[in-house]
């Protein structure tokens, strides 16, 4: 009688744990992230957040984390420090919109959300609602500018585009699915127009290119002539643009 071998399963993929870690003498916010490609401990500036990450592989100890956090904390302490400001949606505060300063004026009296008059950014309403306000418009923005540049550069390869949407990502500017959904991290919205469309270009090769080889950059490179430049701003500026709302 021929043996019957069960097909194997495959073991389970296991996902990134992430949770708030406490660490005596440590006042900034501290994520502790548990990776399972991680090999080792490793720190880093989180910016957006005011705080700091620990990367580390499964089953290390929380003891064993908070002795490397306070080993380096003559690393951590002036980078935190050194950490830019917040900058919250308010009435006077100056706000990035295509990468030009915009003043937020509160106008309680007219009967308008949000409206760019003049390099301000008018909000109706009630102050309460103000910080809303502000990003719900930009992620409107962000939507109708990168839907419509997405379309417009798909047409010169030609590739189709199935869906465009817009997330508050930190880990990348955008992405492209297999399948021709694109995603984009709305606080584009804040940088410059040829910032944004680089990042267009970039996520729009690929649909033919899904991979960032030669082939893959020169096809960038064909629909913007500014990946170098817009590149170096988002290494430099980038990060800034998440300290806003």
């Amino acid at each position: 009688m021929p043996l019957r071998l069960r097909p194997r399963r495959s073991a389970p993929k296991r996902r990134v744990e992430t949770r708030a870690l406490s660490v005596e003498g440590l006042e900034a916010p501290l994520e502790l992230r548990i990776n399972p490609r991680a090999t080792r401990l490793s720190l880093k500036i989180d910016p957006a957040h005011g705080g700091a990450r620990v990367v580390v592989p499964p089953g290390v100890a929380e003891k064993h984390v908070r002795d490397f956090v306070l080993r380096h904390m003559g690393w951590l302490a002036p980078r935190l420090t050194a950490i830019p400001v917040r900058r919250p949606f308010e009435d006077g505060a100056a706000v990035p919109f295509r990468g030009q300063p915009h003043l937020i004026r509160h106008e309680p009296g007219r009967r308008i959300a949000v409206r760019p008059e003049d390099g301000a950014l008018c909000v109706g309403g009630e102050a309460a609602h103000l910080p809303r306000r502000v990003t719900d418009f930009l992620k409107r923005e962000a939507k109708r500018e990168l839907t419509a540049r997405s379309h417009a550069m798909a047409a010169r390869l030609p590739v189709t585009i199935r869906a465009v949407t817009v997330r508050d990502t930190r880990s990348r500017w955008g992405s492209c699915s297999a399948d021709g959904r694109l995603s984009y991290c709305w606080r584009l919205i804040m940088a410059p127009d040829w910032v944004i469309d680089y990042v267009v270009a970039h996520e729009v090769a690929h649909r033919i290119e899904m991979n960032h080889g030669p082939r893959f950059w020169a096809l960038v490179e064909s629909l913007d002539p500014n990946v170098a430049a817009a590149r170096a701003w988002l290494k430099e500026e980038g990060g800034r643009l998440h300290l806003y709302g």
